[in-house]
């Protein structure tokens, strides 16, 4: 029998070495960006920083910036005792949340968060509903005041409270071909390694539009101004 941690049990008990200050140098880069537009598939998109970690910031600091905001892109750097270093992170559809727990999504079509390890390019996206046990990919984000991002039950992908500490154990999130549940998606070891957050940035996601969709809307904007001009001189010639 494959074990599951349960996310909500892990808050006190993550210890890793002191995070390093965050670097000046933002995480997100033209290269990365562009590869975040290609595994999200929408679309041009327009990221937009709100948060990045600063000294003594925990996770009420982190909800404060990001609660009720939309979509967003997660991206942490992670590194073990070793100084091997990774820059991870996940989608998130739905808007983060304090005092929601977990996000449930029942259907196939409402599972559209993933997971990603761009150092060794991955992507883990929810398992879909089809699977042998329906209910794996259900949990798609865990949202209490005391974690950091937490995505999947694994946790697949957590933050402690501290926001120093990374842990990530795959269940609910997998890749299209072979099995990797209970590994990580950092170094896709086994057991539940721990791994020291170095920097965590936020960035809000939306969808630029076309330039052809841009100037349709555009027009009918146009002609509906139009419309309501003539009204309004009928109203007043009347």
């Amino acid at each position: 029998m494959k074990s599951i941690i349960a996310a909500g049990t892990l808050a006190f008990v993550l210890a890793a070495p002191a995070a390093q200050a965050q670097g000046s140098a933002p995480l997100l880069d033209l290269t990365l960006y562009g590869q975040l537009e290609r595994w999200l598939g929408a679309g041009r998109l327009d990221l937009q920083n709100l948060y990045t970690r600063r000294p003594g910031d925990d996770s009420l600091d982190f909800h404060a910036a990001v609660d009720g905001r939309g979509t967003t892109f997660t991206l942490m750097q992670v590194s073990n005792a070793g100084g091997d270093s990774w820059l991870v992170g996940g989608y998130n559809p739905q808007s983060w949340s304090s005092v929601d727990g977990w996000h449930v999504t029942e259907r196939s079509w409402q599972r559209t968060a993933f997971i990603f390890n761009y150092t060794d390019p991955r992507v883990w996206r929810q398992v879909a509903s089809d699977d042998v046990l329906p209910s794996r990919g259900a949990r798609q984000t865990y949202n209490v005041p005391d974690h950091g991002p937490t995505f999947g039950a694994g946790p697949d992908l957590l933050v402690n409270d501290r926001l120093d500490t990374a842990l990530s154990w795959q269940v609910s999130y997998g890749l299209l071909e072979g099995e990797t549940e209970g590994r990580s998606i950092i170094d896709l070891s086994s057991g539940g390694r721990l791994f020291r957050v170095d920097a965590l940035e936020m960035y809000s996601v939306s969808v630029v539009p076309e330039p052809a969709n841009a100037a349709m809307l555009a027009a009918g904007l146009g002609v509906l101004g139009w419309a309501g001009m003539r009204r309004r001189r009928r109203l007043r010639a009347g």
